[in-house]
């Protein structure tokens, strides 16, 4: 089925019959006002901060009652929905990796709403599931988020969470039995488990079990420890490896080398890409010490360090300290002083995206102009070449072993759906190792990459993706999709979602803004904290870009982005209600004075600043989505999305953003509303039936005020 049909009817639908105003439930305001260094600023939708409260809940049953009722009236929704399940169905393989000679990977068979985990005994043998999440609860949201095997390949570390959350509970899985064992680890964040050579236990990272007041559970995400947990023992027993009272906010991680001979401590400081590195010596990696002393490398926090394997004494790294697109280089834990470190691939025009060290052979993966490129290095730093991908795209992961001349990576771009590929890198030689089948012909429609010119000069690329021989005459709905923070780069990455919007003849557009990591280190600066209108700026070009050129017009725009891409959604609205007509702010940080009230929100004051010195007031007032939307603005139809519980992005900075929306302009034409997934957090592992309903409501949304796409 393809959705043609659909578009026909969403062209045939007259705008002018929009049924305005559109019966919000009230929201009460409150006489709250914040004094910021003089500057009084009010704060009337403060109650929609606790979400737990009665009246807030209340104002979620109704918001959710006006948006679900307007989008059961929209006719093409089930027609998409149908189709997005259509395109879903089919088998996705999760990258192997191997450990203790065996082959661990995950497996969706299509609608399941999580993908179970899998082992296999050889390569061309017949898996078996050891950890399927969809029988750990009824509605599918308990989401598998680490799998690490033991050494030996007889033990199975795994990370679940639930409803969408951040908190992790790990537990430990018998592969000889397929039971769990007795070890449960609770209240893990930001975490993953790192085995020791031995096989009797791991290293992993929490926080100290949370207060709690009445029926309510706080944690101030504070003093982030390395534990070591032996397996057999209790919670309670676990043995602090490292802890740093004096930094309560840095978060803490410990791994060990492949061969077992060292944890490598790295330490950071919130989101800010700079961290610090130290490392224990375990000594005899079957009986290693674990009360020996911990040795620093790198402190204070000066550039970003990412450990990528090692070869007896000496330790690789990638960093960006004098090489603002990465290096490779060496350091010998014997003298571990600056004065001794050797660069072993230097700096090169591509940005390091990721490096790893297998077969005694650096692989890296480089990003050119947001496109990858993998090349091979001799530890020397001589070039081995490069190894052949099969399109212009993203190796999206690596995986392979220091003692082991076998690669896996996987391959992906906007109409090449994600494949896995193996590499003999004694050999050179790369076949397709699981490629998936989906039902759509990709030969019909091509992605191209342009560069625009931003409103201080910038040239920023972005990647136009569109069913072949259209006509550039700014009929076709197009939906622009930005992040531009964090250092995070948006590379080509395949979509049913994305697919779908192209059948419907919608064309998608993704720019990669300053804030993100596609030029390295200056690109991302110059996209922080007082440099954040340059994002906005970038985003706005690149609508404007698209309306110029003919792809699409400010009637037929779609402005998409989440959780970072949602404050840019929200910002850009405000700043620019004429620029598109649709909007999609999906879990944003809409308000920028209080952001680092929540959750983990103080740790992103190294991109944003923070409010809580004049200077991060002056500019993040200025562009606050909620302090900054005005009153008797039209603006084009707006469908916040959040999760009731999300504890990465609270959503009150939703709920506050809405309520004042609404407020501004009841009679705006086109609505004004939020779309609140009770049960669910951030995103991360939300089921596929939550994903297909959501999808399904946006671009149905999405099609009912652009009007579908009057030529091909």
């Amino acid at each position: 089925m393809k959705l043609m049909s659909v578009l026909t009817i969403a062209a045939a639908a007259p705008l002018c019959a929009l049924a305005a105003p559109y019966n919000y439930p009230a929201s009460k305001t409150v006489e709250h006002t914040d004094d910021y260094f003089g500057t009084k600023v009010a704060d009337p939708y403060r109650w929609l901060e606790d979400v737990d409260s009665a009246d807030t809940k209340s104002w979620v049953v109704g918001e959710n009652k006006v948006t679900f009722d307007f989008l059961a009236t929209l006719p093409q929704r089930d027609t998409i929905k149908q189709r997005l399940l259509e395109l879903l169905n089919y088998p996705r393989y999760g990258l192997p990796s191997k450990q203790g000679g065996r082959y661990f990977y995950s497996y969706n068979t299509g609608l399941q709403n999580q993908s179970p985990y899998f082992v296999k005994d050889t390569l061309s043998g017949e898996g078996r599931v050891v950890i399927d999440p969809n029988t750990m609860s009824k509605d599918g949201t308990a989401a598998l988020t680490a799998a690490t095997a033991s050494e030996d390949g007889k033990w199975l570390g795994y990370g679940i969470a639930k409803a969408g959350s951040d908190w992790n509970e790990f537990r430990v899985r018998d592969l000889t039995t397929g039971q769990d064992t007795s070890d449960v680890i609770s209240w893990v964040k930001f975490s993953g488990m790192s085995w020791t050579k031995d096989s009797k236990g791991f290293f992993y990272s929490r926080y100290p079990e949370p207060r709690k007041e009445g029926n309510k559970t706080f944690s101030d995400l504070a003093d982030h420890r390395v534990y070591y947990h032996r397996l057999g023992t209790s919670q309670s027993e676990d043995i602090v490896i490292h802890e740093r009272p004096d930094q309560p906010k840095w978060n803490l991680g410990g791994s060990t080398t492949e061969d077992g001979r060292y944890l490598i401590l790295t330490t950071s400081a919130g989101t800010d890409p700079r961290d610090g590195v130290a490392f224990i010596d375990l000594g005899d990696p079957l009986s290693p010490n674990l009360k020996t002393d911990v040795v620093k490398i790198v402190e204070p926090l000066d550039a970003n360090y990412n450990p990528i394997g090692n070869h007896g004494t000496v330790l690789f790294l990638t960093t960006d300290l004098d090489a603002a697109r990465k290096k490779i280089i060496a350091i010998d834990l014997r003298q571990p002083d600056r004065a001794n470190w050797k660069t072993l691939v230097p700096e090169a025009k591509g940005v390091i995206a990721s490096a790893s060290y297998i077969g005694g052979k650096f692989v890296v993966n480089y990003m050119e102009d947001a496109k990858s490129r993998l090349a091979v290095f001799a530890t020397d730093g001589k070039s081995l070449g490069d190894i052949q991908l099969p399109a212009i795209g993203t190796v999206a992961s690596v995986s392979g072993r220091e003692d082991d001349s076998e690669m896996f990576f996987s391959f992906t771009s906007f109409t090449y759906p994600t494949t896995n590929f193996r590499t003999d890198l004694s050999t050179g030689k790369t076949e397709v190792f699981q490629a998936p089948k989906v039902a759509f012909d990709p030969a019909i429609y091509e992605t191209k990459q342009v560069f625009y010119t931003s409103k201080d000069g910038t040239r920023v690329p972005m990647f136009i993706t569109h069913r072949k021989g259209i006509k550039l005459d700014g009929s076709h709905p197009t939906l622009l999709y930005a992040y531009g923070g964090f250092n995070i780069s948006l590379q080509p990455t395949f979509s049913t979602s994305n697919l779908a919007w192209l059948e419907l003849g919608g064309i998608y557009a993704v720019p990669n803004l300053r804030g993100g990591g596609e030029y390295g280190k200056e690109w991302h600066l110059a996209g922080t904290k007082e440099r954040k209108q340059n994002v906005f700026d970038d985003f706005i070009a690149a609508g404007e870009f698209l309306i110029k050129e003919g792809y699409t017009s400010s009637a037929k725009l779609v402005l998409s982005g989440g959780s970072n891409g949602g404050l840019l959604v929200g910002a850009v609205v405000n700043q620019r209600p004429d620029l598109a007509r649709v909007a999609f702010p999906a879990v944003g940080v809409m308000d920028m004075l209080r952001f680092q009230k929540f959750t983990i929100g103080w740790a992103w004051a190294s991109d944003y600043g923070s409010s809580d010195d004049a200077e991060g007031f002056k500019y993040l007032s200025a562009y606050s989505p909620v302090h900054n939307v005005r009153k008797g603005v039209t603006y084009p139809a707006v469908l916040v999305t959040t999760g009731d519980h999300d504890d990465r992005v609270h959503p009150g900075h939703s709920f506050k953003y809405t309520a004042a929306l609404q407020a501004a302009n009841p009679q705006n034409p086109y609505p004004l509303m939020v779309r609140i997934e009770t049960n669910a957090g951030h995103g991360a592992g939300k089921p596929i039936s939550k994903q297909v309903e959501e999808t399904a409501d946006k671009l149905a949304f999405a099609l009912k005020f652009t009007g579908g796409s009057s030529s091909n």
